[in-house]
């Protein structure tokens, strides 16, 4: 399969200056503001995107190296497929996000309940929509059980 690369479209700025110690999901970030610094040519896009309470941030894990097929996820104490984890060492490093929109000025939204490490390149924004994005769920596999602890869960060095 032929290679795809992107150029990142901005930068997230948060508290957190490393990995360890930050909140796995945003679930777990209430609160915490960051910033998004969409690059400056891009500004034009941003029209109307703030009727939306939340947008999707689609970002590069940029500090995680390689990847592994099986790993041990922040929630659990057992190895499980990769691709049932939200685990950022991936074949494909692509991290997502709900956060809160807050407000936009010029080139820079403001957000809340951010998870993502300081200087993250930005891939794509999306609006969050309710009736698009929320889907029940008959079966959440092993996070069954786990899901509860996403608050209180911080990150660690595991996928370095």
């Amino acid at each position: 399969m032929k290679a795809i690369s992107y150029t990142p479209i901005g930068i997230i700025r948060s508290p957190f200056n490393a990995v360890e110690g930050m909140p796995i999901q945003s679930k777990g970030a209430e609160g915490i503001r960051g910033t998004v610094e969409l690059n400056p040519e891009l500004v034009a896009g941003l029209q109307d995107l703030d009727g939306f309470s939340h947008i999707i941030l689609l970002y590069s894990f940029h500090l995680s190296n390689g990847y592994s097929l099986v790993v041990k996820p922040f929630l659990d104490d057992r190895h499980r497929g990769v691709f049932s984890t939200r685990a950022p060492k991936r074949p494909n490093s692509i991290g997502i996000s709900i956060v809160k929109l807050v407000g936009i000025s010029g080139n820079i939204l403001h957000i809340e309940d951010v998870d993502i490490v300081d200087g993250t390149p930005l891939l794509d924004i999306k609006p969050f929509v309710p009736e698009f994005d929320m889907r029940r769920a008959d079966k959440i596999g092993w996070f069954a059980d786990k899901s509860r602890d996403v608050k209180d869960t911080r990150a660690d060095e595991r996928f370095k």
